[in-house]
């Protein structure tokens, strides 16, 4: 089984900047894409940010040019770096990754979430 473990949620101001981490464990064969998504109340869980294993990144418009994923293959990590935040950023953001483990499966993990509160 694989477990994403994020961190770096918080409150902010407008304009401010916060850095979310997912740590990924288990028994990972293989780390494919990862990425984050965020959910605010009433709303759907959407996409923000993507890395493949090869670094190709994509991002939801809403973030292009204030946010940015990284990923740190030797750690199973993954980053998103929020810059210039906004109130309409506020949710909670989950961390996502697929893969497959030793036995062959795939897999499709999330996270438990982090609170994103951006507010004055």
């Amino acid at each position: 089984q694989v477990q994403l473990v994020e961190s770096g949620g918080g409150l902010v101001q407008p304009g401010g900047s916060l850095r979310l981490s997912c740590v990924a464990s288990g028994s990972i064969f293989r780390l494919n894409g990862m990425g984050w998504y965020r959910q605010a109340p009433g709303k759907e869980r959407s996409l923000v940010a993507r890395i493949s294993s090869g670094g190709s990144t994509n991002y939801a418009d809403s973030v292009k040019g204030r946010f940015t994923i990284s990923r740190d293959n030797a750690r199973n990590t993954v980053y998103l770096q929020m810059n210039s935040l906004k109130p309409e950023d506020t949710a909670v953001y989950y961390c996502n990754a697929d893969g497959q483990y030793y036995s062959g499966n795939y897999y499709n993990a999330w996270g438990q979430g982090t609170q994103v509160t951006v507010s004055s």
